[in-house]
């Protein structure tokens, strides 16, 4: 037991990164599907939680005690999603090439990085509003793109943090009274 936390809350926090890093590679690289990784936050904080207190034998103690192993994991756990996250989102916006399907009219014509991002962008459905929102070149582009992301890695953050503070409250409700040293069985 460290000061802060339980060690099975440490031990939480790496099953965390490990989950983290699933799920991003799960649906940012592999089925890019980007509002999944959103919508698993909270479940991810939420197992990760109850988790870190089952992992720490959490059978009695104060709740505060179960509230920061789990916070604690949850916390590492939406850490590691929203810099993942981050990571992902700068790779493909510093690789991009301007390359599009020919059935789509074939290649941008850009520099590679924020300059292709924001044509693309303006190819798009949102590029009516990118000017409303004072988008004019790549380099505006580029504040304003990465303004949102860390925007959605914050969101990531907080989700998955109050997600394994759900967690420990479910797991405080529902754990067992007695240990199996007082001759419950």
């Amino acid at each position: 037991m460290t000061r802060l936390v339980d060690r099975g809350a440490i031990v939480a926090a790496y099953v965390g990164i490990g989950m983290a890093v699933t799920i991003g590679i799960s649906f940012l690289l592999v089925i890019p599907i980007e509002p999944i990784v959103t919508w698993l936050a909270v479940p991810a904080g939420l197992t990760i939680g109850y988790y870190a207190n089952q992992r720490s034998n959490r059978l009695r103690g104060p709740l505060r005690r179960i509230a920061a192993n789990a916070v604690y994991a949850g916390l590492v756990t939406g850490l590691a999603t929203a810099l993942l996250f981050l990571a992902v989102k700068g790779l493909f916006f510093a690789a991009d090439n301007g390359f599009r399907d020919p059935g789509l009219g074939g290649p941008i014509s850009c520099t590679t990085g924020a300059d292709c991002v924001y044509q693309r962008y303006l190819l798009g459905p949102q590029g009516p509003e990118l000017a409303g929102a004072g988008v004019t070149d790549a380099e505006s582009f580029g504040a304003f793109y990465w303004n949102q992301q860390l925007g959605n890695a914050t969101t990531l953050l907080v989700l998955t943090t109050l997600g394994g503070f759900g967690g420990g409250l479910l797991y405080a409700a529902s754990r067992p009274r007695r240990s199996p040293d007082d001759g419950a069985r």
